[in-house]
């Protein structure tokens, strides 16, 4: 597994991350422990160094299935976790107050069975407390010793710019993918300038990306792309065509669509990694196996052109959610 370093924060991970809100969260039932933990120590011995969670993951069971995971390598890895939420819960309000920022580090460092987070995002921009004085909590418990780095999550240009002036940003996590391109807009730009990495989340479009789902695949009851627009039935099957051009590149490189799906992202820029999710021990390698395929200029060309003809249909959240985004 290559390395990589997340903008000039001096933070070194392997090229793709594991997004560990899946085995316990979002979509569709918690996989069994023993299983996920199997997963997680894979995932490790594949190459992965950066695991990424969050308090609102269950909420908790996540951030304490990865402090059992990870507990015996520890100090080989880098795990990411997030605070923002009322009580933890994101189906609650948001809350960046310094003092629940002070609880949430506490109980986190407790789940983790850790002294340290390595890198520790303001899940959501919260706006009833300015990103100065969420910034200046996190630079506190940085001289504590509590954490490394720190990074924003779903958060708007202007934001990012005041928090990096008051505390140093290692990265920003956001959506990222052949299926939803607007951080080049603006935000890839303005990470670039101020050297900040970018952590995509959903890199394959929440698995849209992989081929394996269309108008007619059912999900979970309790799976998050039931309210998701992009992925009601018509919008899917309008979807369809970028699945289709993947899978034709896909089929030039002796890959699968996923594989092309991330190596874009990874031909994006140095650094960019990606943290792609799964609860399947194959998927897991095939995911990996990304950062073996190579995409020539000219097959980048041809995304480009492609993909600069289509108009991806429906939005990514429904809108109270989509409200708590790019703030």
């Amino acid at each position: 597994m290559r390395i990589r370093t997340l903008g000039n924060s001096g933070l070194e991970v392997s090229a793709l991350g594991l997004g560990c809100m899946g085995l316990s969260f979002g979509y569709g039932p918690a996989i069994p422990k023993k299983e996920a933990i199997k997963l997680i120590r894979s995932a490790y011995e594949l190459g992965v160094t950066f695991f990424d969670t969050a308090e609102c993951y269950g909420p908790f069971d996540n951030e304490k299935l990865l402090g059992e995971a990870l507990e015996p390598f520890r100090s080989k890895v880098v795990i990411a976790t997030k605070f923002g939420f009322e009580d933890g819960d994101s189906k609650k309000g948001l809350d960046s107050s310094p003092a629940r920022i002070r609880i949430v580090i506490e109980e986190s460092l407790k789940r983790l069975r850790t002294d340290c987070i390595d890198l520790f995002y303001q899940h959501r921009t919260d706006p009833k407390i300015p990103i100065e004085e969420v910034a200046g909590t996190i630079g506190d418990m940085i001289r504590e010793g509590k954490v490394k780095h720190w990074g924003l999550s779903e958060a708007g240009s202007e934001t990012i710019r005041r928090a990096h002036a008051e505390q140093r940003l290692a990265a920003l996590q956001s959506e990222y993918s052949l299926f939803f391109r607007d951080p080049e807009i603006e935000i890839i730009p303005t990470l670039q300038e101020l050297g900040i990495g970018f952590v995509p989340f959903s890199p394959l479009g929440k698995g849209f990306l992989t081929g394996a789902i269309d108008e007619r695949t059912t999900f979970h009851a309790t799976d998050f792309r039931n309210i998701v627009p992009r992925f009601s039935n018509e919008n899917r099957k309008a979807n369809q065509k970028l699945v289709e051009m993947v899978k034709g590149i896909a089929a030039k490189k002796d890959a699968s669509p996923a594989q092309v799906a991330l190596a874009w992202l990874l031909a994006q820029q140095p650094w960019i990694v990606p943290i792609p999710g799964t609860t399947n021990q194959q998927r897991l390698a095939e995911d990996i196996g990304a950062t073996a395929v190579e995409l020539s200029p000219e097959d980048l060309q041809h995304i480009k052109d492609v993909t600069s003809k289509m108009t991806i249909q429906g939005e990514r959240y429904p809108f109270d959610l989509q409200n708590r985004v790019g703030k």
